[in-house]
């Protein structure tokens, strides 16, 4: 008897982290997506012209679009511009959509490296 509510007990435990887990774990989405979602998510954009990224008090704000869509959001960071910021090639905000705006508490943006070969050439 006493085995088996250990093992109910492990199962038990097991199910709890895993639940938790999941619900911890941030999806990549659509812009579209994004604005649907009650939850933080991520975003993954091209920087887009449509807001010129400018500070508001402490927040950065800037636009990304949709790669796929072409569709555009207005992203407010909780922070300071990143310092790779205008050469980012993507720019992938995690937050949630509130408003009329993504909220992004992170922001990661991805950047051309200067280390990587060109398309079509190799290196020896």
């Amino acid at each position: 008897m006493r085995k088996y509510f250990f093992v109910v007990l492990i199962l038990g435990f097991i199910g709890y982290a895993g639940y938790f887990f999941a619900y911890s774990v941030t999806p990549y989405v659509s812009i579209a997506d994004a604005r649907a979602s009650q939850r933080n998510v991520q975003v993954k954009g091209l920087p887009d012209d449509a807001v010129e990224p400018h500070m508001e008090n402490e927040t950065f704000v800037f636009s990304i679009a949709d790669e796929e869509t072409g569709e555009t959001m207005l992203v407010r960071y909780k922070g300071v511009k990143p310092d790779n910021f205008d050469e980012a090639y993507h720019i992938v905000a995690i937050g949630k959509y509130t408003g009329d705006a993504f909220t992004a508490d992170k922001l990661l943006v991805k950047c051309p490296s200067k280390y990587e070969a060109e398309k079509g050439k190799v290196q020896v």
